[in-house]
């Protein structure tokens, strides 16, 4: 009997101490990181700054964008967000972060805990570091080029021209027919992205595609946004996984097998050198530049992601902000349909000159990013100068571009939509180094002359050919949840051919 009290007096004092230890650590580690870490000086509420937690907390419920853009609100330019993480709302913060390095200083490097790995852990233009990602750069930025895009406009044209025959069809069917521009706007720019990447048309806006696809572009966003919590705190990988729904992680698979089935059957295929796509370019290029296939996977996913959803997001908010400032509709309208004798006429060169269209199209890149949250890097290990601050190094920094662009220190009136601001002098003060919507400096992004062109071709043919109203149910569209990207809602309209 006193064996077992002593032994129970012993387990009960073993308790005491574990949890008595574990508690003064914890303590110890908040005390440091709001009293003693360098980055006290920086804003923020305490509990960030004491740990990651109300981070993920707003991660994992989609307003982690309207949480940070409140901090910005509240504390001003600089927020701690996270222990060791800073946001910027502020153009100046750019150079610092994206920018090249000073002679002599080390670039910052992405955080691989924000994006993860890709999905086969092989490195693609967006996560690879140094020697890689100059490989890929090099591999790529002809198929992206000004002028590699002039000689695929047919290509591009002859899928806009699909959607214009696609919703002819569907108002002559039923001239009451509710249409949702998301979903129309997202098979177009699918299809063209298919064609450029695989040499093959995915056949989406023919209905006879793979529908899945699109939705498990955004899917496999999402699930990356989640399983972030396990790439912050290792131990939770299990809980994390538990954490994202079967059917989210079975889309997030399909989406890989999807963009790999489609790699193998351009490579392999009899006309493999032959055509000016980014394979083919990938294919002619010098063997110590040349991509494994592992490689191509990665990469292929990247351009079904970047270079169809973005897109398609930008199409969305600008047309929601046009059918909710009339006035502005009938300036662009009248641009594009006096400036076109008919839809034919529509070309890549002549729509560069087209100064309210393009307008438009800054304005609806500003008010609604399609890439809004901050994308981190971190700083060096000797550090780190921005905006005149030096930043100890391993310090995770961004530009919150959604936060940036509607300060009113950097935009005048920033939350209305006012293309106006981009080619008129009563918005001279307007902060315009502030709006980087493809990033900044030597890795910003590569696809920014491809998403240019489609914006302006797919909505001056839109715009030529019809007439929109935007259905009640529409509005308030803009309110969505953000997993990286936006969660869009249906954008629900009633068209009817130009008369």
């Amino acid at each position: 009997m006193l064996l077992q009290s002593a032994s129970s007096f012993i387990h009960e004092h073993y308790i005491s101490v574990t949890l008595t230890s574990t508690l003064l650590v914890l303590l110890s580690q908040v005390y440091y990181e709001v009293f003693i870490n360098p980055l006290g000086k920086y804003p923020g509420p305490k509990f960030a700054a004491a740990s990651r937690i109300p981070q993920l907390y707003h991660t994992f419920k989609g307003d982690l964008l309207q949480w940070v853009t409140g901090l910005h609100v509240t504390y001003g330019d600089v927020v701690r967000v996270a222990p060791d993480e800073l946001s910027y709302a502020t153009g100046e913060a750019w150079k610092g972060i994206y920018g090249h390095a000073a002679a002599g200083k080390k670039v910052t490097e992405k955080d691989t805990r924000f994006y993860g790995p890709s999905f086969n852990g092989a490195p693609d233009i967006i996560r690879a570091k140094g020697p890689d990602h100059s490989r890929f750069r090099r591999n790529f930025s002809h198929a992206f080029s000004d002028r590699s895009l002039r000689e695929q406009q047919s290509l591009i044209c002859g899928y806009v021209d699909m959607l214009v025959d696609n919703l002819n069809r569907t108002i002559k069917e039923n001239p009451k027919a509710k249409v949702n521009m998301v979903h129309m706007f997202n098979l177009t720019t699918f299809d063209i992205m298919g064609d450029l990447t695989f040499g093959d048309s995915l056949d989406l806006l023919l209905g006879t595609g793979n529908m899945n696809w699109v939705a498990a572009v955004f899917i496999s966003m999402k699930t990356n946004a989640l399983r972030r919590l396990a790439r912050y705190w290792p131990w939770t990988a299990s809980i994390a996984q538990r954490l994202i729904p079967q059917e989210l992680r079975q889309q997030s698979v399909a989406h890989y097998q999807a963009s790999q089935g489609r790699v193998d059957k351009r490579v392999d295929g009899d006309y493999a050198l032959q055509k000016p796509d980014i394979w083919g370019i990938v294919m002619n290029q010098k063997q110590e530049l040349r991509l494994s296939r592992t490689e191509m996977y990665a990469n292929s996913q990247v351009f079904m992601v970047a270079g169809t959803e973005t897109t398609a997001t930008a199409l969305s908010g600008l047309l929601y902000q046009l059918l909710m400032n009339p006035e502005k509709m009938e300036i662009i309208v009248n641009e594009v349909r006096e400036t076109f004798e008919k839809d034919s006429d529509i070309e890549m060169r002549a729509l560069e000159h087209m100064k309210y269209l393009n307008a438009c199209i800054e304005e609806g890149l500003r008010i609604y990013p399609p890439v809004p949250v901050g994308l981190p890097r971190i700083a060096p290990d000797d550090g780190l100068l921005v905006c005149g601050e030096h930043i100890p190094g391993k310090t995770a920094l961004s530009v919150n571009q959604w936060a940036t662009y509607h300060s009113p220190k950097n935009f005048k009136r920033p939350d209305d939509f006012i293309p106006e601001r981009w080619i008129s002098d009563d918005f001279a003060t307007d902060n315009k180094a502030a709006f980087q919507p493809f990033s900044f400096g030597p890795r910003n992004c590569l696809g920014k002359n491809l998403a240019y062109h489609e914006l302006r071709v797919i909505l001056a043919k839109v715009l030529y050919n019809f007439e929109f109203s935007l259905l009640p149910e529409s509005i308030g569209w803009e309110k969505q949840k953000t997993f990286f990207l936006w969660e869009k809602n249906d954008l629900m309209v009633q068209l009817k051919a130009r008369s």
